[in-house]
């Protein structure tokens, strides 16, 4: 069984910079496709990034600004958000795939882990 712990969230201001980390407490792998979804408040989940060895795929809307990486030795998966906008504010979600091997994907169905999430703002 895997657990993923999200942190990092918080209040920010438009035009800041904000890191997310996930960490996994079971062993997943490089191989294993992590991914950051976002829900704003009456608004359905959407994918934000995926990465998968070295992979990635983000959605447009955050392309150029944010960034997805891992350590492996931490088994840590983090999110890296630059010129944040009041239309980033959501709940942030780590996800993770369960089959060694499944590729990218951003279909959220796909996922088999998902942590609790972290808030974050942006202001105007």
């Amino acid at each position: 069984q895997v657990q993923l712990v999200e942190s990092g969230g918080g209040l920010v201001q438009t035009g800041d910079s904000l890191r997310l980390s996930c960490a996994a407490s079971g062993r997943m792998l490089n191989r294993n496709t992590m991914g950051w979804f976002r829900q704003a408040p009456g608004k359905e989940r959407e994918f934000v990034a995926a990465i998968r060895w070295s992979d990635t795929d983000y959605a447009d809307s955050v392309k150029g600004r944010f960034t997805i990486s891992r350590d492996g030795a931490k088994n840590t998966v983090y999110l890296q958000m630059t010129s944040l906008k009041p239309e980033d504010t959501a709940v942030y979600y780590c996800a993770a795939r369960s089959p060694v091997g499944a590729g990218l994907t951003r279909r959220p169905a796909a996922y088999d882990y998902w942590g609790q999430g972290t808030q974050v703002t942006v202001s105007s």
